[in-house]
């Protein structure tokens, strides 16, 4: 059925529709009528109130020159063409030839259907086809859209227009400039073909193919277009935009970025919001923040990127960025993986929650959450909440350990140089001999440690309260006190580049992290009290009454 109408319909469209006609051009009235044989010859000379009509068809002027044998005549002289009460053709001249039903229209033509309006100075007008067009510049007014373009034709019977060559639609909301432009005036739909680019306040669209509605603002745009909003820029492969509710939406090969706070969302499909500054990305999700380091980018993966942006279009403008599940991170000098992600750049934080791991150099740390507070190009300090570990790899069999319920590492550049662990605090340290070799093993523990690292970042000094110390022989110590109770080296988890992000590997099973049941508040119970009923009414005394 469809193939069947579709193959009408193309039928339809490829037949030609009935050019010639038997009717003649009729002279309804004239002022006067007379003959010049030398300057006309066999021609009818109308002069004053000149009416001429044609197959539906109406014509006013000051004067014509009628040519009875070619059906066809030159009107001159304040020149109204009429068809029904929808369309109406002015201008200084138009010729008609009534063999083709084209009329050609010149100098100071406007062409006018139902709200529509043309203006150009040569326009012709062809009755068959329903269509006029112009070839050396034109206008369009329809409502608050006026085109204009170096050629362009209008149909009148499905109100659509082409436009090509210097292309400019004017709106008081926005501008669009393209090489062609079709439009329907009923719809306002207009598509775009070739470079073009729509403007409005602080956006800018570009593409080479795509849709644009002028009532609704909305835009379908594809073959890789660019939305530019003030210091951001999105593209993908395909893009819907929404001027009203400032949601932009883009299909594969996304990318977002935000050249103000240097920092891009990529994924196959992702979404940015220009009124609250909500951008997501998902699909090989992956987000890049160079705001830190001119020469080191940070890059983070994980199933759901969210970027959400505070305090807009103020001094306190502040972004933060959500990722879940699945997060991986890599930076040259630091690297990490986790369940979940939250970052801000207010205090210039990100947190990794559920058995994340964060690596630096040979060290590893761990914990329930991890917290890194970024300076500049590097990482300041490092806060470990619950379940805290760093290790520290010396060669393959030695690994310093210090483990506590809670860890703050501070450093100095990129080197490490303080650990400061609150609650159970352990240490496992093996300390370098001058000759660099390693002779003795050393186990401490205390309810809080101050770790002291040197220039380094080489374990240096260990400081706390009163607790228990050992000094073994290399090789001789407990296996309790050789290896903490959490440690792993998770050294096969660790992302090796910004490639290796996309892969997620889980712990080997028994390395998680233990389930530690949390201290909750006591509940306050209410006992509820036997409430006396309330006694019944005593009837008054004469007394009372009366006091009353």
């Amino acid at each position: 059925m469809i193939a069947a109408a579709v193959i009408l319909a193309t039928a339809n469209a490829a037949t030609p529709r009935k050019r010639t006609t038997d009717d003649k051009v009729h002279l309804m009235n004239a002022d006067v009528l007379k003959y010049d044989q030398y300057e006309h010859p066999g021609a009818q000379i109308l002069v004053g109130n000149v009416i001429i009509t044609h197959t539906g068809m109406k014509l006013n002027c000051d004067s014509a020159v009628v040519y009875e044998a070619s059906n066809s005549f030159m009107a001159v002289g304040h020149v109204k063409m009429t068809q029904g009460d929808t369309l109406s053709l002015t201008g200084d001249s138009i010729y008609y030839n009534g063999e083709s039903q084209i009329a050609e229209a010149r100098r100071n033509v406007v062409m006018t259907h139902r709200k529509t309006k043309l203006f150009t100075d040569n326009l012709n007008y062809d009755r068959v086809e329903k269509k006029g067009y112009f070839f050396e510049g034109g206008r369009m007014v329809d409502g608050d859209n006026d085109l204009t373009a170096d050629w362009g034709e209008y149909h009148t019977d499905t109100r659509q227009a082409t436009f090509n060559d210097r292309v400019q639609l004017e709106n008081p909301e926005f501008r669009l400039v393209s090489d062609t432009l079709h439009y329907d005036t009923t719809t306002k739909w207009s598509q775009l073909t070739g470079p073009s680019n729509i403007y409005s306040g602080d956006s800018r669209i570009y593409t080479e193919n795509g849709f644009y509605n002028t009532n609704l603002k909305q835009a379908r745009l594809y073959d890789r277009p660019q939305l530019f909003n003030k210091a951001s820029k999105m593209l993908g492969d395909s893009l819907h935009y929404d001027k009203n509710t400032g949601l932009s939406e883009a299909f594969g090969n996304v990318s977002y970025t935000d050249t103000l706070n240097r920092n891009t969302l990529q994924g196959e499909y992702g979404f940015y919001n220009e009124l609250t500054g909500e951008a997501m990305a998902t699909g090989r999700a992956l987000a890049k923040d160079f705001s830190q380091s001119l020469t080191d980018t940070l890059f983070i993966h994980a199933d759901t990127l969210r970027a959400y942006a505070y305090n807009m279009d103020t001094d306190s403008l502040y972004r933060t960025l959500h990722g879940y599940f699945h997060v991986r991170a890599y930076r040259s000098d630091f690297q990490a993986v986790g369940d979940s992600l939250a970052g801000s750049t207010q205090d210039s934080t990100v947190t990794l929650y559920k058995d994340p791991i964060v690596w630096s150099g040979n060290r590893q740390i761990l914990g329930e959450t991890i917290t890194a507070y970024l300076n500049d190009s590097t990482v300041d300090s490092v806060y470990v909440d619950r379940q805290a570990l760093l290790v520290e790899r010396l060669d393959t069999l030695h690994f310093n350990q210090v483990a506590g319920r809670q860890m703050r590492a501070y450093y100095r550049g990129k080197v490490m140089h303080e650990n400061v662990v609150d609650g159970n605090g352990t240490v496992v340290y093996y300390p370098y001999e001058q000759d660099s070799l390693i002779l003795y093993q050393v186990y401490f523990q205390s309810a809080r440690l101050h770790v002291l690292y040197d220039r380094q970042g080489q374990l240096d000094s260990i400081k706390g309260p009163a607790g228990e110390g050992l000094l073994y022989p290399i090789g001789l110590a407990p296996k309790e006190h050789t290896w903490l109770p959490n440690f792993a080296w998770f050294d096969y988890l660790r992302p090796v580049d910004k490639y290796d992000l996309f892969e997620w590997r889980s712990k080997k099973a028994g390395t998680e992290l233990k389930w530690v049941p949390r201290r909750q508040a006591p509940l306050q119970h209410l006992t509820p009290q036997a409430v006396p009923a309330a006694a019944p009414p005593q009837p008054q005394t004469k007394e009372e009454s009366d006091h009353e």
